[in-house]
Formats: structure tokens, sequence, C-alpha cells
């Protein structure tokens, strides 16, 4: 059963990635073209084929697929899709698919470099509560998701790229930082291709010695970290017991990784990226893609208004006797919570519509990927269980 949802997994993706081309070759053609027809199909029999997947893995696990990393990405990347789909039969955007797509490919490959075994629930996730909380976050996070995917035409289309200031920078540097997922899952399936693994033996919070696997070269190492394995690569610099390591050290190779990948498409292309992209956007309607991202806020925000705080406190309450901590993943739930919520009273009250709207979009997904990416990575805490 492990085998057929992983295959299934596979099928999705390959089926996502087509869909994205589908979507791209639409963008030229007229607005109910077949290139869309065959795009929007595409990319639900993905969205199948990734349901069986999710469906065969909780039947081989005994439990919902949603315990760690791996497994909570690669939902919020399903339900990215599905939330697309939604929007799609809607506004019939072909450019919004095109990437949205792309982002939720970045999601579902990212989360296909952290190990993807079956292991038992530990005793702090045996809770029906898992189900509840966790789904619903994803889901408010996919959705809100797209609102980032519709921002991001909106900057790409409103932002003039024949000079530089502040606006082409920052725009510049989100395309940076989405080339940094590419790079890191190049680098990751580099290593992994070539085998690499260093051991090292180190100190954890407690006192007690403990040893951890490297499948990148260390350049960050742990807490009174011995290198175990031969012929690796030794640590730059020690890290203390606060901070995992080994996962800073995964940070640490996607910047490598994504700096180097970036540099050559600059040169390949000779213009930023955001340059290039733009004859993409040249025809789109502006105050149909800010209406999607606003849209797309409205209804993302309330569902993860449940998953993120209420059925997260009442868990909290349940598993750890307190409804509120200060552990570091409660308190970027509450930051991203208190974001969105300044985004839809800018926008109500304040009137910040357009490309004001469209770059809370943007910063707002920024804050929910560094919840995924850096605290689940680098801070240890409560929920690191999430992160293995």
């Amino acid at each position: 059963m492990a085998e057929i949802s992983s295959n299934l997994l596979f099928i999705a993706f390959i089926l996502y990635l087509i869909a994205t081309v589908l979507f791209g070759g639409s963008i030229k053609t007229a607005k109910n073209s077949k290139w869309g027809l065959f795009a929007i199909t595409t990319a639900i029999a993905g969205f199948l084929a990734q349901l069986g997947y999710f469906i065969t893995r909780w039947i081989a696990a005994g439990h919902p697929p949603l315990s760690n990393l791996f497994e909570f990405t690669t939902f919020f990347g399903m339900a990215l899709v599905g939330a697309f789909i939604l929007i799609y039969f809607i506004y019939k955007s072909n450019l919004l698919g095109l990437f949205t797509m792309f982002v939720a490919l970045m999601v579902i490959a990212y989360a296909s470099m952290f190990p993807k075994d079956i292991s038992p629930l530990i005793p702090a996730l045996k809770s029906y509560w898992l189900h509840i909380h966790v789904t619903t976050v994803a889901i408010g996070e996919a959705i809100l998701a797209v609102s980032f995917a519709a921002g991001l035409i909106y900057l790409l289309k409103a932002i003039d790229q024949t000079v530089s200031n502040k606006r082409t920078f920052w725009l510049e540097f989100v395309m940076f930082s989405i080339v940094c997922v590419v790079g890191f899952i190049a680098v990751s399936t580099g290593f992994s291709s070539a085998g690499y693994e260093a051991k090292f033996n180190w100190v954890e919070k407690s006192g007690n010695q403990s040893v951890m696997e490297y499948h990148l070269p260390a350049l960050v190492g742990p807490n009174e970290g011995e290198l175990l394995t031969e012929g690796k690569l030794k640590p730059i610099v020690e890290m203390p017991a606060i901070i995992n390591a080994k996962k800073l050290n995964t940070v640490i190779w996607s910047f490598l990784g994504g700096a180097v990948l970036y540099g050559a498409i600059r040169l390949l292309l000779r213009k930023r990226i955001s340059a290039a992209l733009q004859p993409l956007v040249r025809g789109i309607n502006l105050d149909l893609i800010d209406e999607i991202s606003y849209r797309s806020v409205l209804i993302g925000f309330p569902v993860f208004t449940l998953g993120g705080l209420v059925f997260a406190m009442i868990w909290a309450q349940i598993a750890w006797t307190r409804f509120w901590g200060w552990d570091p993943k409660e308190v970027w739930a509450l930051i991203t919570w208190l974001f969105y919520a300044a985004f839809l009273h800018l926008r109500l009250s304040k009137g910040w519509h357009g490309e004001k709207s469209a770059w809370l979009a943007v910063i707002g997904f920024a804050i929910i990927m560094f919840n995924l990416i850096a605290v689940n990575l680098v801070i240890a805490g409560l929920h690191s269980y999430a992160g293995s």
C-alpha cells in the first residue's frame, strides 16, 4: 500500500507539471480555448491522484498522513491545487493557473526532500484533533497561497521594469526566494543521489548524548558535536542546542544553491527574472486579479483562524493542559493571524487596493513560508516533531 501511495504522488506531480505547461500555453490563446480546458482537466486528474495518495498512505499508516513535514507539506500542496480548481471555475484565469500550479509544484517538490518513511504517532499526536487542527491550517494557508499567486501577477504587471528602485528590488527578491526553493531541491537531490551521509555525536538541551545524521555537508554542526564519519566535511561553526543544526544547515545550503542558480539565470536572461516574466502578464486585467487576491484572503483568513488558533488552542489544552504557551510555532501562527487581520483592516477601512494589497498578499505568504520552513527547520520547540 505504501508503494502504491508513493506512485500516486509521483503521478500527481507529473500531471501538475503537465497542467502548468498547458496553462502556460493557454496564455496567448483565447480565454475559452482548448488549452485552458486541457490544463484544468489535467490539474483535476492530478488532484484526484494525490487524493488517492493521501487515502492509501492513511490506510498504510493507520492514521492521517499529517504528522511530519513531508506529510503536512504534501497535503498543503494538494489543498493549494484544490483551492485553485474551485477559484478557476469562478474566474477562468489561465494565468493564475500557471502561477498557482507552479507554486504547488515547488511545495510538493520541497516536501519530497524530507524523510518519507511511515512512522507511528508519538503520544501527543494520538488525537482526532490532529485531523481537525492540521487539515484546517493547511487548507486555510492554501487559500491564502492563491492570494499570493494573484498578488505576484499583479506586481509583475504593475511595476515598471525599465527603472531600478525599491519596488523592482523587492519584487526581484521574491523571485530570488522562489529560486532558493528550486536550489534546495537541486542540492538535496544531488547529494542524495551521491549517497552523502555524515554522523555526529552531540549533546541535546537536556544534556543527553545523541546521534545526528547529515545528508548535506555540515557547514554548521550540532552542539558539542563529534564527527563520527571519516572523510566528511567538518563543520565551520557549532550551534547551541536550542538550534537544530542539521536543519539550519539545510536552510544555508538552500540559500547557497539558490544564489548559484539565480546567478546562472541572470547571466542567461541578462535581465531581472521579474522583467523576463512581465510579457506573460501583459494582457491581464488588474482589477480582476486584485479581486481574486482579496477574495482568497477573505475566505482563507477565517479558515486559518479556526485551524491555526481556535482548534490549536483546544488541542493544546488537551495535550499540554494549557491553551496557550509561547512555543515558536504558536507565536508565528499568531503573527500570521495578526498580519492577515491587518491586511483586511487596511483593505476595508483604509482603501489599500491594487499594488498595496498585492504587496500585503506576497508578504503574508512569506510569513507562512517562514513558519513552514525556518521555524520548523531551525527553532526547537514543542512542535519540533512536525519538522522530522
